[in-house]
């Protein structure tokens, strides 16, 4: 079941729709073939096309049930990549809102099946690209809410790190653990052969890790995300496994 103590739900809608106008800011201003460095192989094109098409996946499978097969993956005749992103988001947008966050939804985490889940996940997939596509425009990055940010290392650890690399069939190569400290919160990553989890913990579980990662939680939220160079954070303990934690992110997110 969904927990919503460290960001409301109805914040996250907010974020959704304040963070897509910032997209759409974002394509009428910066150039279509700038790369984005933080995606390689990306240009600033490419990369809101690829938010506009995620847009419609979550819509299909909310109106279905399940994975859409088909939806419409580039804009259309005539249609510039900013109508294709709004439109997309607007379709998205007005979904969530239609249906309370704890509603039955298919998602791809068994352990939120809810329209939170959709909302936090389009909330963090949006502002994470808005930070992509200011940099990509050579712009000092925007203000990310603290609250969101700690929802996002929520995320990160539980959902990508947590579930997504079992899903993908990755683990680690050595038993190590990393206490992921900020704010007034703290989880638990293990990692080893065949297994990945992560957890919120106390403080007394965290002084137990072999290693810490501390920091602001709008720093350890784009690190997690691989955002910021490793010295963004402070890091203390087995360097080996907050390496490791890393390099599993990295798989787990690309």
């Amino acid at each position: 079941m969904w927990r919503h103590d460290l960001v409301d739900p109805g914040r996250l809608l907010d974020v959704i729709a304040t963070e897509g106008e910032s997209l759409s800011e974002l394509a009428r201003t910066t150039a279509p073939e700038a790369p984005v460095p933080s995606c390689p192989g990306f240009t600033t094109d490419g990369l809101l096309r690829h938010v506009g098409s995620v847009y419609r996946v979550v819509t299909g499978r909310l109106d279905t049930g399940e994975p859409p097969e088909h939806w419409q993956r580039e804009p259309g005749e005539g249609q510039s990549t900013e109508e294709y992103l709004g439109t997309g988001l607007r379709e998205l947008h007005a979904r969530l809102v239609a249906h309370p966050p704890g509603e039955w939804a298919s998602t791809w985490w068994p352990e939120d099946e809810t329209y939170h889940f959709w909302r936090r996940r389009m909330a963090h997939e949006t502002t994470v690209h808005r930070v992509d596509l200011e940099e990509a425009a050579g712009r000092e990055r925007g203000h990310i809410g603290e609250d969101v940010a700690l929802d996002g290392v929520d995320e990160v650890l539980r959902l990508w790190f947590g579930h997504r690399l079992f899903e993908l069939g990755l683990s680690g190569t050595r038993e190590s653990s990393v206490a992921v400290r900020t704010g007034d919160h703290s989880w638990f990553a293990r990692a080893g052969p065949g297994e990945t989890h992560a957890w919120r913990c106390t403080e007394e579980e965290a002084e137990r890790a072999d290693a810490q990662v501390t920091g602001p939680p709008v720093t350890v939220y784009l690190w997690l995300w691989g955002r910021l160079p490793n010295g963004a954070v402070t890091q203390d303990g087995d360097f080996d496994a907050i390496a490791q934690l890393w390099a599993l992110l990295r798989l787990a997110t690309r």
